[in-house]
């Protein structure tokens, strides 16, 4: 409820002097901001790192719509400025995880096996 929109900072993430750029893009109140990449043009040299798994939810992604995620933003950005990434991290502070730790692994299993499957898609 008090997250910012992409909409309205990404202007000034696009200026941060860094490689890659990491964001919330699985959490049900950011998943719908992927379609700012259609319109917003990465600068040369970028990459896009969204989040393809949810740090704030017990359920495990499928790997398909892991794949399904990352084609979306592939689509907008092109397959050499895209990676892989998480929300979030797990935990607030080494003893108080957000997930169990079965589940944390059961997520970023699920986060290789999709990125195996659109990378397949992507590069054969």
């Amino acid at each position: 409820m008090f997250d910012v929109p992409l909409k309205d900072i990404v202007d000034l993430v696009l200026e941060v002097k860094t490689g890659a750029l990491s964001f919330e893009a699985a959490n049900p109140r950011h998943e719908h901001e992927w379609r700012i990449w259609k319109e917003v043009r990465l600068p040369p040299g970028k990459v896009l790192m969204p989040g393809l798994i949810a740090h704030s939810t017990n359920i495990v992604e499928h790997p398909e719509l892991v794949a399904e995620r990352l084609m979306r933003f592939a689509d907008c950005v092109g397959r050499d400025s895209l990676m892989a990434g998480t929300d979030c991290g797990f935990s607030q502070s080494p003893l108080a995880g957000r997930v169990h730790r079965s589940i944390m692994w059961a997520k970023l299993r699920a986060l290789a096996e999709g990125a195996a499957i659109a990378s397949k898609r992507l590069w054969s």
